[in-house]
């Protein structure tokens, strides 16, 4: 699985927060089932590492495996290690985007204005995480869409549900970021396939 496959088919990303590798894989299997392409797992999750070690293995090809919550360059290189294709961050950090792309890896950094998307495309970035989207709204990503460069895929992130995808969509979001609308830890995988499903159906929908 490439990014640009997963731009064209379904551009949806399942956020692992605080998923166990055992846990981890599980999900991501429900996930893949369910016709997701992309598993983040969250730096801030227990043995994170080997969570993306263990999904790489299992899911290669099937799925792309992200790397959320990367701060530090020396984060970039320890998610490389474990198998990540795909290094996301919450805020927009130069040496972060500079050490994935120097890994050969996605960048998808955390961007809130266009000051800061400018400069995460500037210093490399695959695309842009508008993040938290709760605090934002489909106007602001239209305007800030206008007048970034065309073809700069935004993927808004936090507080996204199924429902509010179409408006999203309309002002310009290539993709969606989705967290505990799918996955909280603990969750039942019978719960887990179905908020999944949904989320396909939803973009299938758009």
């Amino acid at each position: 699985m490439t990014w640009n496959e997963l731009l064209a088919r379904l551009p949806l990303i399942a956020i692992l927060r605080g998923a166990t590798p055992h846990e981890a894989v599980d999900v991501a299997e429900v996930l893949a089932d369910a016709g997701f392409l992309c598993v983040e797992v969250t730096l801030n999750s227990p043995e994170p590492l080997r969570s993306i070690a263990a999904l790489r293995a299992r899911f290669e090809g099937r799925l792309l495996i992200g790397a959320g919550t990367v701060l530090e360059a020396g984060e970039v290189t320890a998610a490389a290690g474990a198998g990540a294709e795909l290094i996301i961050s919450p805020n927009t950090d130069s040496s972060v985007i500079e050490a994935t792309k120097a890994a050969g890896l996605i960048s998808l950094p955390g961007v809130f204005s266009p000051t800061e998307a400018f400069a995460a495309l500037s210093a490399g970035a695959d695309g842009l995480k508008l993040f938290p989207a709760e605090a934002a709204s489909p106007p602001v990503l239209k305007a800030m869409a206008a007048v970034l460069p065309a073809g700069a895929p935004i993927f808004p992130v936090g507080g996204i549900e199924a429902a509010v995808m179409a408006s999203w969509r309309a002002a310009g979001a290539a993709g969606f970021g989705i967290g505990s609308a799918i996955y909280r830890p603990g969750r039942p995988l019978s719960e887990i396939r179905g908020r999944a499903t949904a989320f396909v159906e939803a973009w299938e929908a758009l």
